[in-house]
């Protein structure tokens, strides 16, 4: 085992700067299984409500693991098992009991390719209002155009919203399902890599989204582009080989960092 390998053996539970939000999510001692694979190792961290959290290490990590842990995405996959606890707004998301749907909209889910629906920008935007039975036309105008607004994509497509969300470029696509995950006012936004498929232009136009949509919501991001993470978010965690290395503030992660693997993947040494 190489020194970065052995040096990860311990993960140490960083708590992020003190800023009166609060936390909304605690994970604690969390591990996790796929078979007799293990993908992550007693992960401890707290994420602050109101504020932007990101998730960078190299390939494999565990970083995407770790975010579709929060809502339970990973129950779809065969095999899985967990240990340790993740505790939202207090409660165990793996308590007996737990509905899982409910659990899944209050945390809305953006992957890493625009995955819009093969129908119109506005029945995308409303999809889980009408799933849970909302009919009535004038609520669901209201919503699709503060989501669209609150997207940034509403004066884009406010004369089409008929037209088949398809038709749309990679960016408004992108966009859409931003706007698609906060029509049911989740309280955390996950987002995997929401910018990789896209070009300049239509990521700096989501990460201002971000910007602008942080406070609002939680926010948790994946992200492979560190300069991405320090530019959206204010607290940063450094996975490796499925290990929390080091959390904390994100300007105090990049520039003076405490631990040497955390320096030494900043700086390009290895990743």
């Amino acid at each position: 085992m190489n020194a970065l390998a052995s040096n990860a053996s311990v993960s140490t539970a960083y708590h992020p700067r003190q800023g009166g939000h609060g936390q909304v999510l605690r994970i604690e001692n969390f591990s996790l299984w796929y078979g007799s694979q293990q993908a992550l190792y007693e992960v401890s961290l707290d994420i602050e409500r109101g504020l932007v959290t990101a998730l960078i290490g190299p390939s494999g990590c565990g970083k995407s693991t770790l975010l579709r842990s929060l809502n339970r995405m990973n129950d779809l996959v065969d095999g899985v098992r967990t240990s340790g606890r993740i505790l939202f707004d207090g409660r165990d998301i793996h308590a007996p009991g737990t509905d899982v749907i409910e659990l899944r909209k209050r945390m809305g889910m953006v992957f890493q390719k625009p995955n819009p629906f093969p129908m119109s920008i506005f029945d995308n935007v409303c999809y889980a209002l009408r799933v849970d039975g909302v009919r009535k036309r004038a609520v669901l105008e209201e919503v699709v155009e503060k989501s669209l607004r609150a997207a940034a994509l509403w004066d884009e497509v406010k004369d089409r919203l008929e037209d088949n969300a398809l038709a749309l470029s990679g960016g408004q696509q992108q966009r859409l399902c931003i706007a698609r995950a906060i029509a049911n006012e989740p309280e955390v936004l996950l987002m995997d890599e929401p910018c990789s498929a896209l070009d300049p232009i239509a990521t700096a136009k989501i990460e201002e989204l971000i910007d602008r949509l942080a406070g609002r919501f939680t926010i948790v991001i994946v992200t492979h582009n560190m300069q991405q993470a320090a530019r959206v978010s204010h607290n940063t965690a450094f996975m490796y080989l499925g290990r929390l290395i080091e959390y904390g503030d994100t300007e105090t992660v990049f520039t003076v960092p405490r631990v040497e693997q955390t320096q030494e993947y900043i700086t390009g040494r290895f990743g």
